[in-house]
């Protein structure tokens, strides 16, 4: 269920990204890597997000996830971009932030449960 939440969120991101909506591409161009940052991540995340409901990938998939949301929280607090992204005079409200972070977290939590279950079954 943790995964299946995980991978929602990632593909339901892609419109965004595929669509060239105006926040992602404020995102791309505030990160200096739009439009090609905006396109390779959209396709690494649709990998992830299948993998991820895949029983064969899904421990490198949540790992992949987890490197994917690191990446994305290191971008809100370490670049301009910041928490709470605003642009054209719209404000996310720090949605995207908390979403990865969520997200992140149900990852780790994933993680340590398979770990658990499969140690149970030893």
């Amino acid at each position: 269920m943790l995964r299946l939440i995980v991978a929602i969120i990632l593909l339901q991101s892609l419109f965004f990204k595929f669509s060239g909506h105006a926040e992602a591409v404020h995102i791309f161009t505030t990160l200096g890597v739009e439009p090609w940052g905006r396109i390779v991540l959209g396709c690494i995340e649709l990998i992830i997000g299948i993998a991820l409901l895949v029983p064969k990938t899904k421990t490198i998939a949540t790992l992949a996830a987890m490197c994917v949301l690191a990446g994305a929280l290191f971008s809100h607090l370490f670049t301009k971009l910041g928490i709470v992204v605003k642009w054209d005079g719209n404000s996310d409200k720090g949605q995207l932030f908390l979403m990865a972070l969520i997200a992140l977290l149900m990852c780790l939590m994933s993680l340590i449960l398979d770990r658990k279950i499969k140690k149970e079954n030893l």
